[in-house]
């Protein structure tokens, strides 16, 4: 019998996407314009190229899936505000790539309001940026420097026959990645059903791990089920760290043993539809924890949960930080890793021998996604809509003055988390994280 397939949930509507580009338009001046790339093809090997994904941001505004297009918005332009350039319809290339859309299916599928295939773009970017004074971009891309500047120097050589160049570029970026932090009910039903998709995928590893296996192996099973169902693939590269590797935060080589008696932690989330989701879950390879992995691992597992509690419309990530930081300074005291008064150790920063990096960050179409930490130099309250990760860990080097039974366990427990108007959502549920759950899980190979 074939596995279960998920029910997929709507894609975004072009009204959507519509009105995002109206929000944007309606917070510029009048005269200004937008100027935004899509992403191309990377080079992976010779001429084999990674597979495709479109950038966060132009996907954000138009929902268009083709390489090398590019995005303008024109405020106020009465044959339409909302210009799309892309590729070029080819049979012969269409042949090898697959059909392009090309400027009438890209009007008629996606709702912009004009379309060129790039053939004509240099010259009528000419006409459409003539006369708008501030051209907003994104400061940081090359390429949409580079356009600009050869639209700009063109209309500076046509000054004397009246031409009007943008006089001004201003960053984009900001806008943008404002208006993405907070999710709509669409994004909030794609999230979730990344979401959903990720835990099945790590309850198929618990379920498959046993000692004998590689770390491979595991990661072939959770990307297995993020294809099975529909997702592009992985939000990022896999983690699948057992023994003292889960203790490397950002291990990807996954080529090692699992040995019995070692934790796995496997830091994992699929990609669908372009949003992302990230679990981290740790576990033992035979399926049973030891005394003290199950003691590192409770410490983890309740700092983890009262950071989850706390999450509520005016709380910030700072002050959840400060709570995973105290939980865990206590605990690590209370199990002789650390020495002295908590709030000395806290002081000194003694506890980032075993804890590293923050508790949490924003997830959305990037997995580290986009929009301030802070509001006029201040930790910025959590408002509904928002979803970020909470993800606190130990990792304990295998040093001599460490305990024998503690060296080298690196624990990571990680779920994502929607603020709500009440509260909070948490959105991977979908997978175990108690001692008796998982164990039990595992029990059921």
């Amino acid at each position: 019998m074939l596995p279960e397939i998920l029910t997929r949930p709507a894609p975004i509507a072009n009204e959507e996407y519509r009105a995002r580009r109206r929000a944007l338009m309606d917070a510029l001046p009048a005269d200004s314009a937008v100027l935004l790339p899509g992403a191309s093809l990377v080079t992976r090997s010779r001429d084999s190229e990674f597979p495709f994904r479109q950038d966060s941001d132009f996907h954000y505004l138009s929902g268009f899936p083709e390489p090398d297009a590019l995005l303008l918005l024109l405020p106020g332009r009465a044959e339409g505000e909302c210009v799309l350039f892309c590729q070029d319809r080819n049979p012969l290339m269409e042949a090898w790539t697959g059909i392009r859309l090309g400027a009438e299916g890209a009007v008629r599928e996606h709702g912009v309001d004009q379309a060129f295939e790039n053939a004509e773009r240099d010259e009528r970017l000419e006409a459409l940026l003539d006369g708008r004074h501030t051209l907003y971009l994104p400061l940081d891309s090359a390429e949409a420097m580079a356009i600009a500047e050869e639209v700009r120097g063109a209309l500076m050589a046509r000054v004397r026959q009246g031409a009007r160049p943008p006089e001004a570029l201003a960053d984009l970026l900001p806008l943008i990645h404002e208006a993405r932090l907070i999710k709509s009910e669409a994004e909030l039903a794609l999230l979730r059903h990344a979401a959903e998709i990720s835990a099945r995928a790590h309850r198929r590893a618990m379920r498959a791990a046993r000692p004998g296996l590689a770390e491979y192996h595991l990661q072939a099973e959770l990307e297995h089920e993020f294809r099975w169902q529909g997702g592009s693939g992985a939000a990022y590269a896999s983690i699948v760290g057992g023994g003292a590797n889960a203790c490397v935060l950002h291990y990807i080589e996954n080529q090692a043993p699992l040995a019995d008696g070692d934790l796995v932690l496997i830091d994992a989330g699929a990609e669908f539809d372009l949003y992302a989701g990230d679990i981290t879950r740790t576990f033992p390879v035979n399926g049973r924890f030891s005394e003290a992995q199950r003691a590192l691992y409770e410490l983890v597992l309740r700092v983890q949960e009262q950071a989850v509690a706390a999450i509520r419309p005016g709380e910030t990530l700072v002050r959840l930080h400060e709570g995973v930081v105290r939980g865990l300074t206590e605990g690590l005291i209370e199990l002789g890793l650390l020495e002295g008064e908590v709030q000395a150790r806290i002081d000194d920063e003694s506890y980032r021998r075993f804890y590293l990096h923050s508790t949490s960050h924003w997830l959305g179409l990037d997995v580290h996604d986009v929009g301030a930490y802070r509001q006029g130099g201040e930790p910025r309250p959590l408002v509904p809509g928002m979803v970020l990760t909470v993800e606190p860990g130990l990792y304990v080097p295998a040093d001599d003055d460490i305990p024998e039974a503690f060296r080298g366990i690196g624990i990571r427990i990680e779920d994502d988390v929607a603020v709500t108007a009440g509260g909070h959502e948490v959105l991977t549920t979908g997978v175990p994280k108690r001692v008796s759950e998982i164990e039990a899980l595992m029990a059921r190979k």
